[in-house]
């Protein structure tokens, strides 16, 4: 049975051999603790270090800056409560997030509301997914303590300005979380300048369950685990050394392709995408449209509305022709609602409720050309068309 094409990539991605090498050791024969005081745990807490040291390298960051957690929705959390919940006390009780967030940034800003007397503000957002600096600008207060986004949005693939949504907190004197977990490996992330950078492993090709939190040095931050103090007293827990080696040999791997992934992925996209909307004339690209611009929108990520068809049945007819894609989010596969992300740029229920989303990894299209993936789609789609 030939393999399927894999375009879930914004889900999760395959592991790469590169990187199950160099965690197995750590796997087996390197089983030490790193707070262990004996040789094998100082082999361990020497393994931990220096995944460290090449992780801050990538994310322009110190060492000491760095928390290994065990993925993006951790790391997200960490940065919202943690950065927060030490500005209570400074009367700094009101966050500011987006439209458009994935759940993890969305459901922390929820538990500060029920829980710690937070309000919040939602930012709106365009056609494009876009967040206005000056709705931002509006938006802050005295007591704003945290501005909270993403850097590129995982169902359509929009970039934000973040220099400018940055520069805008900044003036007022208010930390910024980036959630970088679907920017990470195509987008520069080494002088972003907020004060908490979110990456996930497993979009990079590590596995599932790594990921880290760069939180600059100036910040105070309250950890949401308990224990023996582990990195630096903000993550208590015995530290996993494989899952830290492989996130920074992911992290280099990718940083290392990027220029070249993000042209060629980047083109490959393209060309997929005005084969669709030249092929189907219900189809709809949602996101940005600067579709060959990698600093609008993610090189490779497709996301269209298909007018007239279920994205559901559209998406189990492409698995019938070889092809694995996606509605969207995954962390909110199996609901019925349309996308919150697709309402808030605009879009009406009933459309984004026929949505489906390509996303490729950094090799791009394997055994297919985009034209050939085009047709399957095409395909697929009319075999579903009202």
């Amino acid at each position: 049975m030939t393999a399927p094409l894999y375009l879930d990539h914004a889900a999760t991605s395959p592991v790469r051999a590169e990187v199950l090498t160099a965690m197995a050791p750590f796997l087996a024969r390197e089983y030490g603790n790193p707070s262990s005081h004996h040789t094998i745990g100082e082999a361990a807490a020497g393994a931990l270090a220096d995944a460290r040291a090449r992780v801050a390298a990538v994310l322009g960051a110190r060492t000491s800056e760095v928390i290994f957690t065990a993925g993006g929705t951790e790391a997200d959390n960490l940065a919202i409560k943690g950065i927060v919940l030490p500005a209570l006390a400074r009367g700094r009780n009101h966050v500011i997030t987006t439209a458009i967030e994935h759940e993890a940034i969305l459901e922390s800003v929820a538990y500060l509301e029920r829980f710690h007397d937070v309000s919040s503000t939602i930012l709106p957002v365009d056609a494009a997914g876009r967040v206005s600096p000056d709705d931002l600008r509006v938006a802050l207060r005295p007591e704003t303590a945290l501005v909270s986004f993403g850097h590129a949005n995982n169902e359509i693939g929009t970039v934000q300005d973040a220099p400018a949504l940055i520069a805008v907190a900044r003036e007022a004197g208010v930390a910024v979380h980036v959630d970088a977990v679907q920017s990470a490996g195509w987008l520069p992330l080494d002088d972003l300048g907020a004060d908490a950078v979110a990456v996930a492993g497993h979009k990079l090709g590590a596995p599932k369950g790594t990921g880290a939190l760069i939180v600059r040095g100036r910040v105070p931050l309250e950890p949401l685990l308990h224990g023996g103090g582990q990195e630096r007293g903000r993550r208590s827990g015995t530290e996993n050394v494989a899952g830290a080696v492989a996130l920074a040999t992911a992290l280099e791997l990718a940083e290392s392709e990027r220029a070249q992934a993000t042209s060629r992925v980047g083109a490959e996209t393209a060309r997929f995408i005005r084969a669709v909307l030249a092929a189907l004339p219900q189809s709809a690209l949602t996101g940005a449209p600067e579709i060959d611009d990698p600093g609008h929108r993610l090189p490779g990520t497709a996301s269209f509305t298909f007018a007239g068809t279920s994205g559901e049945a559209v998406l189990l007819e492409l698995e019938r022709r070889g092809v694995v894609s996606s509605s969207g989010s995954a962390c909110a596969a199996g609901s019925d609602d349309p996308s919150p992300v697709l309402l808030a740029c605009g879009i009406a229920p009933q459309i984004a409720q026929t949505s489906v989303r390509f996303t490729t990894g950094r090799t791009g299209l394997p055994g297919d050309t985009p034209e050939r993936l085009a047709a399957l789609v095409t395909d697929a789609v009319r075999a579903v068309s009202g």
